[in-house]
């Protein structure tokens, strides 16, 4: 697969990526474009998924994005590592497999990278930092959408995120667990580095979902408008 990697810009505005990855999404959908990862990383920007109820933003004052993936409302910024598979799936489309196998990766990469155990919690997306007697914490969110048999939207994985701007809503919906970062956890790692660790395990794990033949990952020249 190719990586559209970004991280080199800086933070960078929400419809700006959006945009980009709207465009690759049609191009990828009519094969006409290689599966992508989107790597990159976010302005302090509130997006709220199809899930969205209003007593999930509290504050009315903060500006909130509406956009057409799954779940609630969340946080990107600066300190967090966003990544969007963009890919031509097989059939039988399974949005649900998908997010499991995009888990299952992040799981496999935090245990690898940094003997970090986490969890899938059930009836939950995303993945978690779960210890007895303490409140679930999450570490990774996700919400994915199909279209034209293509993948889009993604991951937001907290590495040193300002975990005090999900304070301003209730993070993915649920008002009973918390949320974490590498750096609360006690780790130190560049975006980066984050990037270097997920990323081979999602190619492996999103692999398998692919219509086409995947190709080792490699990077391409990014550009924004």
């Amino acid at each position: 697969m190719d990586i559209a990697d970004f991280l080199d810009q800086g933070p960078m505005d929400y419809m700006v990526v959006d945009s980009h990855q709207r465009d690759l999404h049609d191009r990828v959908a009519a094969q006409t474009a290689p599966d992508t990862f989107i790597v990159w990383e976010a302005k302090d920007t509130y997006t709220a998924g199809r899930r969205t109820k209003p007593a999930d933003i509290p504050n009315k004052e903060i500006p909130v994005i509406q956009m057409d993936r799954g779940g609630s409302v969340t946080y990107h910024g600066p300190g967090q590592l966003v990544i969007y598979p963009i890919i031509k799936v097989r059939a039988p489309r399974d949005v649900v497999a998908f997010v499991r196998a995009v888990e299952r990766a992040i799981i496999a990469a935090l245990d690898e990278a940094w003997e970090i155990d986490s969890c899938q919690v059930e009836g939950r997306s995303g993945v978690w930092i779960c210890r007895p007697g303490v409140e679930d914490r999450k570490i990774c969110a996700i919400g994915i959408k199909f279209a034209d048999d293509a993948t889009m939207h993604g991951l937001a994985f907290n590495v040193s995120t300002d975990l005090a701007k999900f304070g301003q809503i209730v993070p993915c919906g649920l008002d009973d667990a918390g949320v974490t970062s590498l750096h609360e956890l006690g780790v130190t790692a560049s975006l980066e580095e984050a990037a270097a660790a997920l990323l081979p395990h999602l190619e492996s794990e999103l692999g398998r979902f692919a219509n086409r033949a995947t190709a080792p990952i490699s990077r391409i020249p990014t550009h924004t408008k």
